[in-house]
């Protein structure tokens, strides 16, 4: 063996020696930057801290990273309601659906619900899901046929549900966010697979995410949490069956997105800078478009331009052009669809989301008042607050209602008295004027439309001409009506890093090596 062999041999084994003395392969126990002591060793305390670094996306989702934007009007305001005047406000990242929940969604919903709440005592809740499929009816026009059809034939599997309520739409939320996490619990194998086809009957024992984490759900362990290899463990290092949300596996709950979160998604902002990277020396610079009219362009014309060229006098999406337009002449249709059309018709936009401009409006979370804009915060803004907290009920500790959610009750003002962030619990009002003065109050019905059960709806429909598609106007309904016109698609929050997956949350720069002082 010549001398630059026994170099690399030798080379190799203290290469070696090094990695199973701690160095390159070692698996290194990571401790406390505050104690010293080491996280998930049974021999100090055993503390537990998640390997899960990351948020993964829920199914049907898109990420769309939050930024600041110009809310509100975009042009003339010619309806005169004067109740989208622009201010300038930031959104937090988060994640909303690519498109809008279809009736093939909505009755696998249904289907659910009618397994597990079977019994007679359950017959409200079966039929309080139900979509109000006679919205369709109109007293000069023949849509019976979308009354019989439209939400159950296969035709129509994928197209946007509606008549669905407010309730009902803030429902389906609470129910796709347990199906979504017991899947997520089933597939890693903490819970029985089992779970998920004996479903008929159980009425209140049937899988809720809070009750589960609160302890009022007992789930029968799967495979993984028996094993020894299972990576959760408890304090004497046994294998943990019970999961927790800092585990990081189970996701936040599905809601509807606040006003301000869809009208940001819906105008896609990020095509207007260069191509996202994940490499922060290349990041877009800040080039917003401010006065963007429709959630499709790319430029303030309202036009997409391709490779190919410009698409000029091609529909975008799918509205009504004018009176008793709503499709075109035959053999020359304009948007292919008299009504509502499949979910992923039409261009995406720049997040790479549906139909945020025509095909139906859509709810959001928002109470709706004409002057949010002016009263709600510059970060994150939102108007419907009813702050909860967990009903303890007399025996102090959390309980299950008749459907399996655990119980809330409001937050009272004299809990709230001592704080200085807020001072009520309900503060859907708060800054309106009409709860200041005892007896003042909206005279829904009487003087006024508004109420405190009225909704805000974005999105402009099949039924409506250009100007309701564009993301900054708005109108309201209340919660418990329903429309031919209205739909929705669900968000979910965003935690950890608002710039995604892999970044880091500010900016980090190389440290520099300073030179040592001499003595």
């Amino acid at each position: 063996m010549n001398l630059k062999n026994l170099v690399i041999l030798a080379s190799c084994a203290a290469t070696m020696a090094s990695c199973k003395n701690g160095g390159l392969f070692s698996k290194k126990t990571e401790s406390s930057a505050v104690t010293g002591w080491n996280y998930n060793d049974k021999n100090m305390g055993g503390y537990q801290v998640s390997k899960e670094k990351e948020q993964r996306t829920g199914p049907g989702l898109v990420f769309v990273q939050g930024g600041t934007f110009t809310m509100g009007a975009t042009e003339e305001d010619v309806m005169s309601d004067w109740n989208n005047i622009p201010r300038r406000v930031t959104v937090n990242s988060f994640y909303i659906d690519r498109t809008e929940v279809a009736n093939v969604h909505y009755r696998e919903y249904l289907y659910w619900i009618n397994n597990v709440f079977e019994g007679d005592e359950y017959q409200a809740v079966r039929d309080a899901a139900l979509p109000d499929t006679l919205v369709w009816r109109s007293e000069l026009a023949y849509n019976e046929p979308l009354v019989e059809y439209y939400f159950r034939h296969p035709s129509y599997n994928y197209y946007p549900v509606v008549g669905v309520n407010w309730k009902q739409a803030h429902d389906f939320c609470i129910w796709r966010t347990d199906r979504v996490n017991e899947k997520a619990l089933v597939d890693r194998g903490y819970i029985n697979k089992n779970s998920l086809k004996n479903i008929q009957g159980l009425g209140q024992e049937n899988f809720n995410t809070k009750s589960y984490l609160v302890g009022e759900y007992q789930a029968t362990p799967g495979p993984a949490a028996k094993s020894k290899k299972n990576q959760l463990k408890n304090p004497n290092g046994t294998p943990r069956t019970q999961v927790t949300f800092e585990d990081g596996i189970l996701l936040p709950s599905y809601r509807l997105p606040t006003e301000a979160e869809w009208e940001y998604a819906a105008l896609g902002y990020i095509a207007q800078n260069p191509a996202p990277s994940h490499k922060d020396s290349q990041r877009g610079e800040e080039l917003i478009a401010n006065k963007q009219v429709y959630s499709w362009s790319q430029n303030v014309n309202g036009l997409r331009d391709s490779r190919r060229g410009t698409w000029q006098g091609t529909f975008l999406a799918n509205f009504k052009r004018g009176n008793g337009d709503n499709m075109g002449v035959a053999g020359g249709l304009n948007d292919n669809a008299v009504y509502t059309a499949d979910v992923t018709s039409f261009f995406p936009n720049g997040f790479g989301i549906y139909n945020m401009s025509g095909n139906v409006s859509e709810w959001v979370e928002d109470v709706y008042r004409p002057l949010s804009s002016q009263d709600v915060d510059g970060v994150a803004p939102f108007r419907g607050n009813k702050f909860e907290t967990m009903d303890l009920g007399k025996e102090g500790k959390p309980e299950r209602d008749s459907l399996g959610r655990i119980k809330y009750r409001a937050v009272t003002d004299k809990e709230s008295e001592n704080r200085r962030n807020y001072q009520k619990g309900d503060v859907i009002n708060y800054l309106d004027g009409d709860s200041l003065i005892a007896g003042v109050s909206y005279g829904y019905g009487k003087t006024t439309l508004i109420s405190d059960k009225s909704r805000v709806i974005k999105g402009g429909s099949w039924n409506d001409r250009a100007y309701w598609l564009g993301p900054g106007t708005r109108r309201f309904m209340e919660e418990d009506q329903a429309s031919s016109t209205v739909g929705f698609r669900c968000a979910m929050d965003r935690v950890g890093s608002a710039a995604g997956n892999g970044r880091q949350t500010g900016i980090s720069y190389k440290t520099r090596k300073q030179n040592a002082r001499k003595q």
